[in-house]
């Protein structure tokens, strides 16, 4: 029996894998973890199966000569850079270690596969939140006339943040914002942004909308704004929420969930002063309708008691004495017919200038 050292079969493996394989591969799987150090690009690719198990997992490298190239291209095509959570169709070699074991060199990518995966991805989502009922809710949401206190998503130093809080106090209002500091892109963004809104639904009576922002960057960096657990949860959130993430020509899916989308954060802080602006406004027009209408109706109740007043002058007793008639009283009493009266009562006769007291002698019916 021959009997091989460890290395010696790893150099039998080597060589049958080379004689066996073909010399390079075009494999479809996902990056499950990225790294670079010193220019070489470390990967890890891995399969799934329906139950969410992975199938097949390997390491593979890009090495520094390649990815420089690579990674350029793929970022020009793509508008991001590679990123663990990514689906990938790359040509790869096999390549067998002695030490580090089965590995692959990834020499090729086709960014098309990836766009296209991603698209994919994006309108599964939009139609699960569709099918849901929850894609338009934050639309029925109302921004307060007085939007004046806002939780902030955002990173911390971000320039895009320092844009918003900048024009805010150069707004003139009062205005008051917090920040809830997130990462805001790669696989991690999603998960950040979710813990953020959690924190300001602890205590949502302090605000009156959110405000998700974030300066610029690469068009695929929006991938993390299409995530479905991050957009389910901004489109059932009981506060209004505004983005503003910094790209001029793509729409995420929270964008679309959002109540209102801006552009930029800077375009979120104007839209917020004018917001205040026109209800400030309609609050003059208000106080100034309010009180044309208190006026004219002043005029009006005053009219109505001068014309009132005037009705009552025409009926007044004096009127009446004037134009010749008296009133008839007996025992304080006014009589109106002859049957009040008895022969001996004591009557007053009242005129315009005076009272005359009689007694009655004698009744005479008509």
């Amino acid at each position: 029996m021959k009997q091989y050292t460890l290395s010696e079969l790893c150099a039998e493996i080597e060589d049958a894998l080379q004689m066996e394989l073909n010399p390079t591969y075009w494999v479809k799987a996902e990056i499950v973890e990225l790294s670079t150090r010193g220019g070489h690009c470390y990967m890890e690719l891995a399969e799934k199966a329906e139950n969410g198990i992975h199938a097949a997992k390997l390491r593979a490298t890009c090495w520094s000569n390649i990815y420089t190239m690579l990674g350029a291209y793929f970022q020009e095509e793509t508008g991001s850079k590679l990123q663990a959570g990514m689906q990938v169709l790359v040509e790869v070699e096999v390549r067998f270690h002695a030490v580090y074991g089965l590995s692959l060199n990834i020499i090729n990518i086709d960014p098309a596969y990836t766009i296209g995966g991603l698209a994919q991805q994006r309108q599964k989502t939009i139609a699960r939140l569709q099918a849901e009922g929850i894609m338009d809710m934050q639309k029925s949401l109302r921004l307060p006339s007085l939007c004046l206190r806002l939780a902030v998503i955002s990173s911390e130093k971000a320039a895009g943040y320092e844009d918003f809080t900048n024009q805010l106090s150069q707004s003139g209002f009062l205005f008051t914002s917090e920040l809830f500091s997130a990462v805001m892109q790669g696989e991690n963004a999603g998960r950040s942004m979710i813990e953020a809104l959690s924190r300001i639904a602890a205590e949502e009576e302090r605000w009156d909308a959110v405000v998700i922002i974030r300066g610029g960057g690469a068009s695929a960096d929006l991938t993390c704004f299409d995530d479905y657990e991050l957009c389910s949860h901004c489109a059932q959130f009981p506060l209004p929420i505004l983005t503003g993430i910094g790209h001029t020509k793509d729409v995420s899916i929270l964008d679309m969930v959002a109540q209102m989308s801006l552009k930029t954060p800077t375009a979120v802080a104007a839209f917020l002063t004018e917001h205040i602006q026109i209800q400030q406004s309609r609050l003059d027009d208000l106080r100034r309708r309010l009180k044309q209408t208190a006026e004219r109706q002043v005029m009006i109740r005053k009219h109505k008691i001068e014309m009132l007043w005037q009705a009552i002058q025409m009926h007044s007793p004096e009127r009446i004495y004037q134009k010749g008639y008296s009133l008839l009283t007996s025992n304080g009493k006014i009589v109106r017919n002859i049957n009040e009266l008895s022969v001996g009562s004591i009557i007053e006769t009242h005129l315009r200038d005076g009272i005359a007291t009689s007694r009655v002698e004698k009744l005479t019916e008509a």
